[in-house]
C-alpha cells in the first residue's frame, strides 16, 4: 500500500472516531416515521429514474 492509501485510511477511521457521538445523538432524537412518509420519497426517487431513462433513451 502506498503512503497515500494508508494516511486516507487512518483520516477515515478518526473521522468516524469524532463522528460517533454525533451519530448516536442523532438516532435517538430523530423523528418518527409518518403515515405517507414513504410515498414522499419514493415519488421524486421515480421522478428521477423516469429522467435518467428518458436520457438514456434519447441518447440512443
Amino acid at each position: 500500500m502506498d503512503w497515500m492509501q494508508i494516511l486516507a485510511v487512518v483520516f477515515a477511521v478518526m473521522m468516524l472516531f469524532v463522528m460517533w457521538p454525533a451519530y448516536k445523538h442523532w438516532s435517538a432524537n430523530s423523528p418518527k416515521a409518518e403515515k405517507g412518509d414513504w410515498q414522499a420519497v419514493i415519488l421524486p426517487l421515480a421522478a428521477v429514474a423516469a429522467l435518467v431513462a428518458l436520457l438514456v433513451m434519447s441518447v440512443r
